[in-house]
This record gives structure tokens, C-alpha cells and sequence, in this order.
């Protein structure tokens, strides 16, 4: 379970659950589901709202008590971020069925992550920085 701030940064910007939910083209109990970890902000969303309004994926995540300023990337690239994720791969050593593993998916699954075919979802990539200390933010391609 992601242990977000949404929450709290919506708030910090003085924003409503509705207000954020007209930005994402969602229902304020769909905002009010991510901040209550009754399901996940897709991560496309997460980005958007991160890239937005200045907070770091880590931030917003829970991975970081520390919100740090990364430089915009402007969209998201599933190509470059699977590019990232399989450099990430290589430099811990692992295989992708080990990844998988961790992430509970399949090593097809996460092999279409790496491959670009799919946007890794925002749970797999927040379990992946979880379990092996990584950046969000930096495996997304967002730098200081």
C-alpha cells in the first residue's frame, strides 16, 4: 500500500477533492479513493499532477519526507522510462523474473515495461523503488 501525501499537498495548494477531479476529468470520489489508498492514482495522473504543481513523485508517494525540486520533463515517454527501468536492471544485476517477482507480476508484464509496450503502472513502479531504493522520479527521467 502506497503511503501517499496527496492528500496534504492538494491542501497545501488550497485545492478541493472536486477541483482536482475536474483537472483529471475524475469523480471527487475517485480523488478521495487515492487519497484514502483505496486505489491508485494511475501513474500518467500522478505525473501530470507532480509535474504541475512541483512535487516530486517521491513526495506525493510517500517514498521521500523531503519534496525535492526536479526539472520538468514536460510528458511522460513509456520508451524512455522502460529504457530506464532495464539500465536500472542491469546496474542491481537482476533479472527481470526477479524484478517481477518482487513486483508481483509476471516477467512478461514486466517485460513489456521495459520493451515501452506498456506505461508501468504506478503501484509496480512504486513497489520496485520500495523494495530497492530507488528514485521515482529519477527512473521516470525526471532530473534534478
Amino acid at each position: 500500500m502506497i503511503n501517499n501525501n496527496l492528500k496534504y499537498c492538494r491542501e497545501t495548494l488550497e485545492m478541493t477533492q472536486k477541483e482536482l477531479g475536474y483537472i483529471f476529468g475524475v469523480a471527487e470520489s475517485t480523488v478521495s479513493g487515492w487519497e484514502n489508498n483505496n486505489d491508485i492514482m494511475p501513474l500518467n495522473k500522478l505525473f501530470k499532477f507532480c509535474e504541475l504543481y512541483g512535487f516530486s513523485l517521491d513526495y506525493v508517494t510517500g517514498l521521500s519526507k523531503k519534496n525535492i525540486k526536479y526539472k520538468n520533463i514536460g510528458k511522460l515517454n513509456r520508451t524512455k522510462v522502460g529504457k530506464n527501468l532495464k539500465a536500472i536492471r542491469k546496474k542491481l544485476g537482476l533479472t527481470q523474473t526477479k524484478l517481477a517477482k518482487d513486483c508481483t507480476i509476471s516477467q512478461t508484464t514486466y517485460s513489456n515495461y521495459e520493451l515501452g509496450i506498456r506505461l508501468i503502472t504506478t503501484i509496480t513502479l512504486y513497489t520496485l523503488c520500495k523494495k530497492h531504493n530507488l528514485s521515482m522520479d529519477e527512473v521516470i527521467g525526471r532530473i534534478k
